[in-house]
């Protein structure tokens, strides 16, 4: 069957498509009942159904006889450890880890924060969770407090699960003060607090009463089996904001997130059991849950735990030392990551020294990538590079190809086609579909597809507001978007990316791919400023390539001519401003909206998940001299 058929048979005949997909996972009871709806008229998938995730993702295998296949990699070049788990090794501490937890007094359905580094003991916890029905909710390591905080009022843990430390390249971040102090501030308290301990350095300082030693109990507690629970059940919630206000607490379900994970890694990634599959993310974030976990471990594939940065550990090579070392057929990471190399490797001479030639796919999402980022992969990598995109509300893929058969066609700069189950027009403001290569709101035809987020966590009503209020029938993404006469669709960015020139609506991604295109622009990104006669204009931002001697006048006169030769004089882009790094999360996307304050002057808060603080006086006085040079 090839992707167009497929698509189609998800969208035609729902049910029966996503009943087939569901036979490809092992259930307790296999549901009868395939699409339903829950007390609020939503969307729910095999809601009879009953399994267990942990189950699928480890015993499932070693009853299949694979108990002595790698499940885990772990590589820590920030603490230079290497160790490998096989199934039957990751099951031994899970299902002990499981009845630690029982031991404690947690159940079915009670929730348990997560907030650990990039270590193996961080996956443990999920799938320990996921074994017995509690409900996880992994933090990023190393957020601050109130981040914590929040996430404690909201879903009101029975467990705090965490470690001794987290590594930012060379440094070590304490966890344990920052937990102390959350614990302190939040409303209710956490009954249990297991800790385990990574003796990075002589840390019974930052030790403090009633914590439970992680290794003590995995030692001292008898095995867990496999709790069943329905595929409504919450397999864990996932927070999309909390600087401020309440926060989102995304929550997915068990069945059809297990059913639209394994569909993915088969028809979208295309990898076979038993394959190694790296995703270069954080546990904290949507991929990491998805694709660093659950999705590999479900399709037997072993997946890599990677605890450092892309070109500091040691070098910009390490990312090519790890797909060679583990023999890694497909890798999923964010343009970003490459960006950074590209920038301290530009001629790929790092490249070079491994032995690629088991790497099959290379596939990018996070932010949109850029052509002359694709154009380095194809030249030093010279495989494909995908670019798709999601969101942490679906949980698994929007817009991709359908790699499975090797029958697929890349448009660069597209983040491709509509993936099997998701409904996708392009509306315009008053909800009427736009024709090809007309820029409007990207939407999605309800009902979503398995594996999409049950809704926020205790808030129908904010969930009701945020995403399906807009068109009715309609979820909407908040992202906009235009189709091609092929089908294919380009992402242009968040709706507040559209910037509004003296009455003309431009898209900054759009500026952003020209600016970018520049030979010795490394990154850039493009925000729209207040303007007091145009209501706004556009303003960019670049770093340069590592060794370029072009000036900052000179970069800034090529791009403010490329962008009025490509797009027009409307675009009125007049102002490029070189700085060394651009803020970024701790995921690496881009904060443009931080940078659009900076340079406005207004007042703003700092981004909980921004990568450095140190970055925001670095543009402030950046700004500040830019501005001294235009006004001489």
């Amino acid at each position: 069957m090839n992707a167009e058929n497929l698509f189609q048979r998800s969208i035609e005949d729902k049910e029966s498509f996503w009943k087939d997909q569901a036979q490809g996972i092992d259930w307790f009871q296999f549901p009868s009942q395939i699409l339903s709806k829950d007390e609020n008229n939503y969307t729910q998938w095999f809601s009879d159904g009953r399994l267990n995730m942990c189950y699928l993702c480890i015993d499932k295998h070693i009853n299949d006889g694979h108990g002595e296949q790698i499940a885990v990699i772990y590589d820590s070049p920030v603490t230079e450890q290497k160790k490998t788990y096989t199934f039957n090794q990751a099951k031994e501490e899970i299902s002990k880890l499981a009845g630690g937890l029982v031991s404690l007094g947690l159940k079915k359905g009670d929730t348990a924060v997560i907030y650990m580094p990039m270590i193996p003991q961080t996956l443990f916890a999920m799938l320990a969770c996921a074994r017995i029905g509690v409900i996880h909710n992994v933090v990023f390591g190393g957020f601050a407090p109130h981040e914590l905080v929040v996430r404690i009022d909201d879903c009101k843990p029975k467990a705090l699960i965490t470690a001794t430390a987290g590594v930012e390249i060379a440094k070590r971040i304490p966890y344990l003060p920052l937990v102390e102090k959350a614990i302190a501030l939040a409303q209710d308290k956490v009954e249990n607090i297991i800790v385990f301990n990574r003796k990075l350095a002589d840390n019974q300082h930052e030790m403090f009463d009633g914590l439970v030693d992680y290794e003590e109990l995995v030692q001292q507690s008898e095995t867990a089996d496999c709790v069943s629970v329905e595929s409504t059940h919450p397999l864990y919630l996932l927070y999309t904001s909390g600087t401020t206000g309440k926060p989102k607490g995304i929550t997915r379900d068990t069945g059809g997130y297990a059913t639209a994970l394994k569909f993915s890694m088969k028809y979208i990634y295309g990898v076979e059991p038993g394959e190694t599959y790296w995703a270069a993310s954080d546990f904290g974030w949507a991929v990491g849950h998805s694709f660093s976990v659950y999705g590999p471990l479900i399709n037997r594939n072993t997946t890599v735990i990677f605890e450092g940065k892309p070109i500091m550990t040691p070098d910009a090579g390490t990312f090519w030392r790890i797909i060679s070392e583990y023999k890694v057929s497909v890798m999923f990471t964010a343009p970003t990551a490459i960006r950074a190399i590209k920038k301290e490797d530009p001629n790929g001479e790092l490249v070079k020294k491994y032995d690629l030639s088991h790497f099959k796919k290379q596939f990018l999402a996070g932010e949109r990538c850029d052509v002359a980022t694709l154009d380095w992969f194809a030249e030093h990598i010279g495989i494909p590079a995908i670019d798709h995109w999601w969101q942490t509300e679906s949980g698994w893929p929007m817009l991709g190809l359908m790699t499975f058969n090797g029958n697929y066609t890349i448009k660069r700069a597209s983040a491709g086609k509509q993936i099997p189950g998701y409904d996708i027009k392009i509306f315009d403001e008053n909800g009427y579909e736009l024709d090809p290569h007309h820029e409007g709101y990207l939407v999605i035809k309800l009902p979503l597809p398995p594996g999409a987020l049950l809704g926020i966590w205790n808030d129908h009503e904010r969930f009701q507001s945020s995403y399906l209020s807009q068109y009715h029938g309609y979820y909407f993404s908040g992202d906009g978007a235009i189709k091609d006469e092929d089908g294919y669709i380009f992402i242009t960015g968040r709706v507040d990316d559209v910037i509004n020139v003296a009455g003309h609506r431009l898209s900054t991604s759009e500026m952003e791919e020209i600016v970018s295109s520049h030979p010795d622009v490394a990154e850039c990104a493009v925000v729209g400023i207040d303007d007091d006669l145009k209501g706004q204009i556009p303003f960019a931002i670049v770093v340069l390539k590592n060794g370029s001697i072009i000036s900052e006048e000179d970069v800034e006169k090529d791009i403010v001519k490329n962008v009025r030769e490509k797009i027009g004089a409307v675009a009125c882009l007049k102002n490029v401003m070189t700085v060394t790094r651009l803020p970024k999360t701790r995921s690496g996307k881009i904060l443009r909206k931080l940078i659009r304050t900076l340079l406005d002057k207004k007042d703003f808060q700092i981004p909980s998940t921004i990568d450095d603080e140190k970055i925001i006086e670095e543009i402030q006085q950046k700004i500040i001299e830019y501005r001294a040079e235009k006004r001489n």
